[in-house]
């Protein structure tokens, strides 16, 4: 049995298709506001901190707290942990200031090996915060503009992920770096979260051992009544030994460049024998 139909069914069907086949892809949405709301809030909370925190989480608060907290360390010893590890996290994500009295506290409460660990891994957590914070807002955009880019950008980019693990160290270990810049740029160039990590833990363990082997002399000073010298990791005997770690970090970058390429060697030696 024949498919019957009117010249003005055909009509219509050609028409569909016709439209169909000319009508323009859907544009691409843009990325809303909500994709910044977590770099936002990291931000907003940041200046807000800044201005009303400021005397509050000071070395004289933590004096005039002392007795309080060591009460209260030695009857919940793990609370006091959780909760300052918490406090750490929060003063790293929102770049509240506090982190060096932070890091100080950490050895006043528990000791130079326990309080150098509950550092670096509040420290740690904290900075993967901002690094999470940035690569699913700002990061992301200009990760995927990284990705599709040509010329000194291209080169620039492939630059680092050849020396990815030895510039994150660099990151940490270089005292001049702010802590913040070391935690948000790696977000904006896409490093892989792994990296990041490892090296962020590793990375910030020399200044977190100064800045703990200060707080377990912290009592000392208080009973003299005077204020913690921070100035300590500026003196040579401790920011020698650091630096000679950003040398090491640094060291395979410099033999990269030195190394020559493959390709080069055979091709000199097709020369001189041509020449010959």
């Amino acid at each position: 049995m024949q498919d019957q139909t009117s010249p003005a069914q055909d009509e219509g069907r050609n028409d569909a298709a016709t439209a169909g086949a000319s009508d323009p892809k859907p544009a691409e949405k843009k990325p809303g506001l909500g994709r910044y709301l977590p770099l936002l809030a990291v931000l907003a909370v940041a200046v807000l901190g800044a201005l009303t925190l400021g005397d509050f989480l000071t070395f004289d608060t933590l004096r005039d707290n002392r007795e309080a907290l060591m009460a209260f360390r030695d009857s919940n010893y793990t609370g006091l942990v959780g909760l300052f590890v918490l406090a750490y996290v929060i003063i790293v994500v929102f770049s509240l200031p506090g982190a060096a009295v932070a890091s100080v506290t950490g050895g006043f409460l528990f000791g130079l090996v326990s309080g150098t660990l509950f550092n670096v891994f509040a420290a740690t957590l904290g900075a993967t915060g901002i690094f999470l914070a940035a690569r699913w807002g700002l990061g992301a955009m200009l990760t995927q503009r990284l990705e599709t880019a040509e010329g000194r950008v291209r080169t620039l980019k492939q630059a680092l992920r050849e020396n990815e693990i030895e510039v994150l160290l660099l990151l940490r270990l270089v005292p001049a770096v702010p802590f913040f810049v070391a935690n948000l740029l790696p977000a904006l160039v896409g490093v892989k979260l792994v990296n990041f990590l490892w090296t962020t833990a590793v990375g910030i363990v020399p200044g977190a051992i100064v800045f703990t082997w200060i707080g377990v002399g912290l009592g000392s000073v208080f009973d003299r009544g005077e204020t913690p010298d921070l100035s300590l990791l500026w003196e040579p005997h401790v920011i020698g030994p650091i630096l000679g770690l950003c040398v090491l970090a640094a060291l395979p970058i410099l033999l990269k460049k030195r190394k020559p390429r493959a390709g080069n060697a055979p091709a000199a030696t097709t020369t001189q024998k041509s020449e010959q």
